[in-house]
């Protein structure tokens, strides 16, 4: 038997075997039992004195013999008698020192047994003051943290609330922002009419008025920026929306984590006032056995810091977003402004505007080749850095492979243990920090890719551009709104 939980490790808990064989074989003597005469029984009075016959029976045996020799073939058993040294040598089994050995065996067990028997007294009575005093430990120190736990509870509520009060706040900042880009993208399309309509016109002319000017490029330009400022508007439309329904989303788990957090205040509370006195305080039976707990302590933190954590970053990013909208909505004013006096500047000067664009354009492109190259290259070294976080994440596992084979208690949650986990965690969350940067990478290079082609095709257009007329073309580019409207004001 064991004492579960005692640091003792008495010798009685673990007895040694009791030998069963202690004697040599019978087959390992030196007498044979070829050609001798037949076994009789021994009767009582020749047994051995230290073996009772309240424990053993004097056993009768009889072994199947070779066949008699012809000297002995014929003789009775009264005619065995006279020849003691023969039956000596025959049916001899120990030798004294077997006798003496087997004494000493039982000697030592029987001071064995009587060791362990006092050791079991003292560690028994040494073990029951130990459990009281354990018992009394033990309960003090679970209403200690229980009190901590109470207090770790209202420190996160009040995390909780101030985190969804600025949520809140944010999320009615974002969605004014949200209605400001609205009315600027309605702004756009009055533009946008105006320029493509330019470019109708121009179709008109005949003969060798229809040329491919710098003045026909900046208003396939001027198109090209309301639709990309229309396209970057829209992007940041379904950006807030999204990031509305993230921000709400983190807000109802901030709310659910809360409503969690109070009714486990209330239990643990309660939990941490009950004494041995207390009224209410039943058996349950079996009750430990039941394991309804889902987490522990650093993943219960974690859970309402991931969701306060969530919760801010969602916040940082509808900050941020805004702070683009902002912001894109100040650039694409600026931009389909200057585009509009770009265009009718390049009514006077078509020659030097469209070197000048082309130049641009020209010199964005090598950027972005420059950039493709470079892109290239990273995703290469985020792939290697990706293979060279094998041989230590294999280590890792086959360390924690090995010591699942620690027997019995021995399987402990250690500090290594834990920092085993810990470097499997951190490894797998190296790897995917590295793949999903790959994946981004990649993204990168298609969009580099993507915006190299627009630039290409944009040099393509622009390079072919025409003319248009100023006198009906100017009258019609009167209408373009002012820069309030533009950026969503009403």
């Amino acid at each position: 038997m064991e004492f579960v939980g005692s640091t003792l490790m008495a010798t009685y808990a673990h007895p040694k075997p009791t030998p069963t064989n202690f004697l040599p074989a019978i087959s390992t003597m030196a007498s044979s039992y070829k050609n001798r005469f037949p076994h009789y029984s021994l009767t009582h009075s020749l047994s051995l004195p230290w073996r009772p016959s309240t424990y053993y029976k004097i056993a009768a045996i009889t072994p199947t013999l070779a066949p008699f020799s012809t000297g002995s073939q014929g003789l009775t058993q009264s005619k065995m008698l006279p020849f003691v040294s023969n039956r000596t040598a025959l049916f001899t089994r120990y030798t004294p020192d077997d006798w003496y050995k087997s004494n000493l065996t039982n000697y030592k067990e029987s001071e064995t047994s009587r060791h362990s028997a006092e050791r079991l007294r003292v560690d028994t009575s040494r073990m029951i003051q130990d459990r009281e005093q354990q018992t009394r430990k033990t309960q003090s120190e679970i209403t200690k943290n229980l009190g901590e736990r109470v207090n770790d509870i209202i420190f996160w509520k009040s995390e909780l609330n101030h985190e969804i009060d600025e949520m809140i706040g944010e999320t009615n900042a974002l969605t004014d922002m949200k209605k400001r880009l609205e009315r600027a993208l309605a702004e756009t399309e009055g533009p946008l009419q105006v320029a493509e309509e330019c470019l109708l016109h121009r179709e008109k002319r005949m003969g060798i008025d229809l040329v491919h000017d710098d003045v026909e490029k900046q208003l396939l330009t001027e198109v090209d920026v309301i639709k990309s400022c229309q396209e970057r508007m829209r992007r940041h439309l379904d950006k807030a929306i999204a990031q509305l329904a993230s921000d709400r989303a983190a807000q109802h788990e901030l709310e659910k984590d809360l409503a969690d957090k109070q009714t486990a205040h209330r239990i643990d509370d309660k939990c941490h006032h009950l004494r041995n006195t207390s009224d209410g305080i039943s058996y349950y039976r079996g009750v430990e056995r039941v394991d309804a707990t889902i987490s522990v302590p650093e993943s219960w933190a974690k859970f309402t810091d991931d969701n306060i954590l969530r919760s801010q970053t969602e916040r940082t990013a509808s900050s941020k977003l805004r702070d683009d909208i902002e912001n894109l909505l100040v650039v694409t004013a600026n931009e389909m402004w200057n585009q509009f006096n770009r265009v009718n500047v390049a009514f006077t000067n078509r020659i030097a505007e469209t070197a000048d664009a082309k130049n641009k354009i020209q010199a964005h492109l090598a950027k972005t080749l420059q950039e493709i190259f470079q892109t290239e290259m990273t995703i290469e070294a985020i792939r290697k850095a990706i293979r060279d976080k094998g041989p230590p994440l294999k280590v890792a596992h086959t360390r924690l492979d090995e010591r699942t084979r620690r027997p019995n208690v021995e399987l402990c949650r250690d500090s290594a243990q834990l920092r085993l986990v810990n470097e499997v965690h951190e490894i797998d969350d190296t790897i995917q920090s590295l793949q999903q940067r790959l994946r981004d990478a990649e993204d990168t290079l298609q969009m580099l890719v993507h915006t190299k082609s627009n630039l290409e095709h944009d040099l393509a257009v622009k390079a072919n551009s025409l003319f248009i007329d100023q006198e009906k073309c100017m009258g019609m580019r009167k209408t373009f709104p002012n820069t309030l409207r533009l950026v969503g004001y009403t």
